[in-house]
Order: structure tokens, then sequence, then C-alpha cells
């Protein structure tokens, strides 16, 4: 059974880059036809995707954290991860990393547990 484990600092300052990385286990990112995605969940609010790596490789951005966010892989170590540059208190949440299949993208069937992340100086 795939699992997925996030890790990364939990408290980043204003203006610096939020780095997180997600290990899978049971599976490979490279194998399957899946999306890797990050999701975070502010506090008191919805879900919100903000993007995904393919097991080709090939990268996606939610449009309104694209010009902040980079997502890429270690294939070595089957990780992937999520940077989020010039971040605020807005960015404040607690972060997912996820699985979808390319078949329904929007169903992810397998997810991290969190992992709080809090912006402030």
């Amino acid at each position: 059974q795939v699992q997925l484990q996030e890790s990364g600092p939990g408290l980043v300052k204003p203006s610096q880059t939020l780095s997180l990385t997600c290990t899978l286990s049971g599976g490979s990112i490279t194998t399957g036809y899946y999306y890797w995605s990050w999701i975070r969940q502010p506090p008191g609010k919805g879900l919100e995707w903000m993007g995904a790596i393919a097991y080709s490789g090939s990268t996606y951005y939610s449009p309104s954290l694209k010009s902040r966010t980079s997502i890429s892989r270690d294939t070595s170590k089957n990780q992937f991860s999520l940077q989020l540059t010039t971040v605020t208190p807005e960015d404040t949440a607690v972060y997912y990393c996820a699985r979808a299949h390319v078949s329904d993208p929007t169903y992810f069937d397998s997810w991290g547990q969190g992992t709080q992340v809090s912006v402030s100086s």
C-alpha cells in the first residue's frame, strides 16, 4: 500500500522560501499513471490544489500560485518536493502531498498526514 509522508520546517519567516518534501513508500513516483500533488488548507478555509508533478516528470501549477511555486522530484529517493517563494502569513496552512490517477486527476486516492507550516517573524 502506498504511503506518503511530508517533511520540512514548521516555521518560515515572511519573504523566505517554504520547502517541503514528500517521501513515497510502497510504490514509485515514476511508475503507474499518477499525478503527485501538493495541496494546502489554510486555517478555517478549504483545500487548495497548488500543483503536481506527473509520473513523466511534467509539472502543472495552479494559476494563482504559478509565479511562486516550483515542484521537482528526486527519483533516486522516491521523493517529490515543493518550493513556495516569498511567503507571507497568508501561506500559513497545513500542507499535504497526495496522489491522483491520470484517469481522474481530481480524485486523490492517497494522502500524506499533512504538515503544519506557519509563516511568522
